[in-house]
């Protein structure tokens, strides 16, 4: 790539000299037309009874036109040109950008595959081959359990990407009880990690949407909370109605994200810092799916910094009236 841009910046070069050349050589031609004119009207003068003065006027206009023309001509054309250089460069550059985010994507989620396989394939063995005591026993169902959860969450949210991608998502809508749906997410994360979860939970928070989805959005937020945060430190959840708007904040203590990152991070595939020092798993799906699934229910979604340290994603969605089965 690093070719490329040097050999398209070259040519660009290459185009804006000979533009410049061509235009100096245009004039250089007029200035030789002018000389000439005036040579041959002073010649006219002495042999016929011209007005010099008027008619030196006259080829002074038509070398200033010229001029004039030339340098409207050429500085339209270079317009043009750096202003199809710069269309074509963003278009390779943003290209190339999304080639190198897809192909992060799929070395991540195969990664991402192969993890939670391997794990029961382990637990499986390891259960077949050998008398185990019922404690390891249920521990290692536990283990493939939540392997299995893993890639569950995995698969849709995969599914989903692609329905948003092609423009085929359709959304359920119905009377969808968000506490209820927060509470059985947050107990799903609970017993998965070791992380502390503090819930301000208020009851009977109703809003018209789709319960699968929203259920997606919730664990994409507990598993990015989770991700980003130590196991010492508890993780924050409330929710509450206010004015008919369902306010939901999950709260971590992790760390954090930078002001430019949080412009980027709804975006598809887009993960957290740089691909040579990233340690945390993920797909760059996760925040991006949330996003359009708030969207599609007319909420919006937003992210700031929580004190001392860590992150506080808030949502906000229209509450449910019953003017909605009118």
């Amino acid at each position: 790539m690093r070719l490329i841009t040097i050999l398209y910046f070259l040519l660009l070069a290459y185009v804006i000299a000979a533009l410049v050349f061509w235009g100096h050589s245009l004039n250089k031609q007029s200035a030789i037309i002018y000389e000439h004119e005036v040579r041959e009207l002073e010649r006219r003068s002495l042999i016929l009874n011209v007005n010099y003065q008027e008619n030196l006027e006259e080829i002074q206009q038509r070398y200033n036109m010229r001029k004039a023309q030339y340098i409207g001509e050429g500085a339209t054309f270079l317009i043009i040109i750096l202003i199809g250089a710069s269309i074509v460069y963003s278009s390779v550059r943003g290209n190339d950008k999304v080639s190198k985010q897809q192909h992060n994507f799929i070395l991540s989620i195969t990664h991402e595959l192969k993890s939670p396989i391997a794990a029961i394939k382990l637990n499986l063995e390891t259960m077949n081959r050998r008398a185990l005591s019922p404690d390891l026993q249920n521990k290692l169902l536990n283990s493939s359990l939540k392997e299995a959860d893993r890639l569950d969450d995995l698969s849709s949210n995969l599914l989903l990407a692609s329905r948003f991608e092609n423009k085929s998502f359709t959304a359920n809508y119905e009377k969808v009880n968000i506490s209820k749906v927060l509470e059985e997410s947050v107990k799903l994360y609970q017993n998965r990690h070791d992380n502390e979860f503090i819930t301000h939970i208020e009851e009977e928070c109703f809003c018209l949407s789709d319960q699968f989805m929203w259920k997606l959005a919730i664990n994409n937020l507990l598993e990015n909370a989770i991700k980003y945060s130590p196991k010492n430190k508890a993780i924050e959840v409330t929710l509450y109605t206010k004015d008919q708007v369902i306010n939901l904040y999950i709260a971590d203590q992790g760390i954090g994200i930078d002001d430019e990152e949080k412009k980027k991070i709804f975006k598809q595939f887009y993960r957290v810092g740089s691909e040579i020092s990233r340690t945390t798993k993920g797909t760059g799906l996760g925040l991006y799916l949330t996003s359009k699934i708030i969207e599609e229910f007319n909420g919006s979604i937003m992210v700031r910094n929580n004190m001392p340290t860590g992150t506080i994603f808030e949502i906000n969605v229209p509450e449910y009236h019953s003017s909605y089965n009118a």
